[in-house]
């Protein structure tokens, strides 16, 4: 978990550095975004082979180097001064960030029993966004009061302690400090490739992952700050609040969704789709609103968002159920590639409008944000239909071994009707005389 939280501060350090970073390396949005894109970028086109690696070479090899990566990232970013230097930072921190998640979820199963998995993967994710709070807080003041080079100088000082103590500490299972898996041969990697990605569950999780997550990465990770500070006309210390209140959420809201995922396993598609419903209203709200949010508004935004990581995990739930043990680092990568390629396109398309509205320049005002932030609800509807038809697919082959997954308004209807029927018996068999008693059997019969 502590690699988890140091690898989520290198991601999101760009996002509080935005207008920092513009006025260092003279850009505009459109090529500020492109760092982040290409960050993503990477970070999603190493998630499969990554997944390869890990059911190769195990947890604790790939998190040490991971944090050594994102170390050296961090390090050529704080004495660049110009876009090559920054571009290739950004580079390897998403190479690192890469092989640090799905590396410390791969201990979940290895550590705990079955039934706490859910609830236990809930914490891992939630408990890694205090990264989040890592860059918005004390990076963010480091930037403001000692400068960039000391920000990412500390920030890459993070990531080599991290390795060192994972390096020190960490273990592959309880059994063995490093357990390897077989000798990669490409025809069973190929097979390991095609039957995650043909299972419907794995691409469920995808495109659970791809919806529940962008916005809120997108807003943590690099429109958020400019947006509250130069749209809102917030100050900076109150978007560093806002963006601290949004890791809390998630760190609140982690644990109720994963216990509600471990004892509703068949309805866990319902819990996304109420994620993506909320984020969407609390965008319309802001988006909507004339003139600039007052500051309850903007929270009941934060609280929402917040809620997009903990749904994003449940991403994790349909890849680990719906796949066997020796391909599950292969599956994870594919659900992981979901959220941050949905993230990388909205962050370069919001950056891509900004410019066309400003010409270039960085004086946004809110009618521009407006304008490209409403491009969220295009990404958000693409990945509603791809949950929507993979759900259908992933219920059809669940009903051909067996487990049918009714429809809810079918399960409701027979909770009220066998309500009624409870309330009916109970009080014909327990009055007497037009008093109530209470008998052994009617105990007995209202437990039932």
């Amino acid at each position: 978990m502590a690699a988890y939280v140091v690898a989520v501060l290198h991601r999101t350090s760009l996002g509080v550095a935005g207008l920092d970073a513009q006025e260092r390396f003279g850009v505009g949005a459109g090529a500020l975004a492109s760092f982040a894109v290409l960050q993503l970028l990477v970070y999603a086109g190493l998630q499969v082979p990554v997944g390869v690696l890990l059911d190769r070479f195990g947890s604790l090899r790939m998190v040490v180097a991971g944090a050594l990566v994102m170390a050296s990232g961090q390090a050529l970013m704080a004495f660049s001064d110009d876009v090559t230097g920054a571009v290739l930072a950004r580079v390897l921190v998403g190479a690192g960030d890469a092989m640090t998640f799905i590396s410390v979820l791969r201990l979940v199963p290895q550590w705990f029993p079955g039934r706490r998995v859910p609830v236990i993967t809930q914490l891992t994710g939630l408990v890694g966004q205090l990264g989040q709070i890592l860059s918005a807080v004390p990076l963010a003041a480091l930037l403001a009061y000692q400068g960039w080079t000391w920000a990412f100088v500390s920030a890459a000082s993070a990531g080599v302690l991290v390795a060192v103590l994972a390096l020190v500490a960490l273990q592959d299972t309880p059994d063995a400090r490093i357990n390897s898996g077989p000798t990669i041969r490409p025809r069973q990697l190929g097979a390991d490739l095609r039957n995650a990605w043909l299972h419907p569950g794995t691409r469920l999780g995808l495109w659970t992952h791809f919806t529940t997550q962008f916005t809120g990465t997108v807003f943590a990770l690099m429109w958020g700050f400019p947006f509250l500070i130069a749209g809102e006309g917030l100050p900076r210390e109150t978007a560093s609040v806002l963006l601290t209140l949004f890791v809390l959420t998630g760190m609140a809201a982690g644990p109720v969704i994963g216990v509600l995922t471990q004892r509703h396993p068949l309805r866990r598609s319902w819990l996304v789709l109420g994620v993506v419903v909320t984020n969407a209203a609390a965008w319309g709200l802001v988006l909507a609103w004339p003139g600039p949010a007052p500051l309850p508004v903007l929270v009941l935004l934060v609280l929402a968002l917040g809620l997009g990581g903990p749904g994003s995990m449940i991403g994790f739930e349909f890849a680990r159920t719906f796949n066997p043990p020796h391909r599950l680092g292969t599956a994870t990568g594919i659900v992981n590639v979901g959220g941050f390629t949905a993230s990388l396109l909205t962050i370069l398309l919001i950056g891509l409008i900004l410019d066309w509205r400003t010409g270039g320049s960085a004086s946004y005002d809110l009618a521009d944000f407006r304008v490209a932030l409403a491009v969220q609800y295009v990404v958000g509807v693409l990945g509603l239909v791809g949950i929507l038809r993979t759900r259908r697919l992933a219920r059809q082959k669940m009903a051909e071994q067996g487990v049918v997954v009714r429809p809810v308004r079918e399960v409701l209807a027979e909770r009220r009707g066998l309500a009624f029927r409870r309330s009916v018996k109970a009080g014909t068999s327990g009055t007497t005389g037009g008093q109530a008693t209470m008998t052994e059997s009617n105990v007995g019969q209202r437990r039932t």
